[in-house]
């Protein structure tokens, strides 16, 4: 048996595709999109060194900001994985249309959904950022079109993410467990450092922006105060609570200890149905939570089984350690029902000088 810290990724894509046809086509891919991502860390590692200073703002297709290293990540995937006769298409986070294989390379079996540079507003602070990316098969003998990319999550033949940090990390799946890879900068190859990786199903960590708390529907609003409330409260245990603004940092933190994140709905912007976008982020590390044992839900239905409607479609997202993952749950079926109990303090409880018959 091959000796773990030999273990590259093509190495390990050959063990874990030996039996599907495909095999040959989807490893190249992978390893085509490990290139870019290789690509990527070097630039991020050189920060302000790159030239992404000062610029005018841009929006981006998801209407983002959009900063230089976006573009410069956007290419960087591109220009790696179009030239090597796995894919007919690609979406991106950061362009308006899906961006089609020219003729004159080979077109493939694959579709590639991408966000190439996530969290990028952390850029200018030094905080972790990452790429993440989604691979969908693609059957037809026609150029490809925007519809050709509106599968479900469970659709998913591959999926990943690679973070950018003091290490830099690929995490991916093949449906097979999900598994972590490190950049050996001396040699160039990214080596399996995190096999199966496995998310505890009781955590008592959480992350959510609350700042938003005031936009919140009842049934989150319920969750994070009980978990704020800690031994004194219901929970009965003290609770942790991170929030990194990068989706693939707080992700990395869940799969290395447990925990669950939240991106829920929310009444800030009526127009959207959720923040984070269903193709480049809540399906692809959707897929990954839920190979390491964890579940992914928009609070009202598994993420995997949404189907897609527009390409830059936006979607609520909890995801992480399963039993907290359903509790979520369980509370938004109980408001929709009408049989939601908010939770009150215990300085509130009916001894207390501040109960809330005695308020006026």
């Amino acid at each position: 048996m091959m000796h773990l810290g030999r273990t590259t990724l093509s190495k390990f894509l050959i063990q874990q595709l030996h039996d599907r046809p495909d095999a040959g086509k989807l490893a190249g891919l992978l390893v085509d999109v490990a290139a870019a991502v290789k690509a990527i860390a070097a630039l991020t590692a050189r920060g302000a060194l790159v030239g992404t200073g000062d610029a005018t703002p841009v929006v981006n297709a998801s209407g983002d900001d959009q900063k230089p290293l976006d573009l410069i990540a956007n290419d960087a995937v591109i220009r790696s994985c179009e030239w090597g006769g796995q894919l007919a298409g690609m979406a991106s986070e950061e362009l308006e249309e899906p961006y089609l294989v020219p003729g004159m390379y080979e077109r493939g079996p694959y579709l590639l959904a991408f966000d190439p540079l996530d969290g990028s507003s952390n850029i200018d602070v030094n905080v972790s950022v990452g790429t993440i990316f989604s691979v969908l098969k693609y059957s037809g003998d026609t150029t490809p079109t925007e519809r050709d990319f509106l599968q479900p999550g469970s659709a998913q033949v591959a999926a990943g993410y690679a973070i950018y940090g003091p290490a830099s990390m690929l995490v991916l799946t093949v449906g097979l467990g999900t598994h972590g890879f490190t950049l050996d900068r001396e040699i160039g190859n990214f080596i399996l450092t995190h096999p199966n990786l496995s998310i505890p199903e009781e955590t008592s960590e959480f992350a959510i922006n609350i700042s938003n708390e005031r936009f919140w529907e009842p049934p989150v609003a319920r969750y994070v105060t009980e978990c704020k409330a800690g031994k004194a409260g219901i929970r009965g245990r003290d609770f942790n609570m991170r929030w990194i603004a990068s989706m693939v940092a707080e992700v990395h933190r869940i799969l290395m200890r447990g925990g669950v994140f939240m991106y829920p709905r929310d009444t800030k912007d009526p127009r959207r149905a959720g923040r984070l976008r269903l193709l480049y982020e809540a399906n692809p590390l959707g897929m990954i939570i839920e190979q390491a044992g964890g579940f992914a839900s928009t609070g009202r239905g598994r993420i995997l089984d949404a189907m897609p409607q527009a390409l830059h479609e936006r979607i609520p997202v909890i995801l992480g350690s399963k039993n907290e993952v359903a509790r979520i749950e369980r509370y938004h079926g109980d408001f929709d029902a009408g049989h939601d109990q908010p939770y009150i303090s215990p300085l509130f409880n009916e001894r207390s000088l501040y109960r809330p018959e005695a308020r006026v």
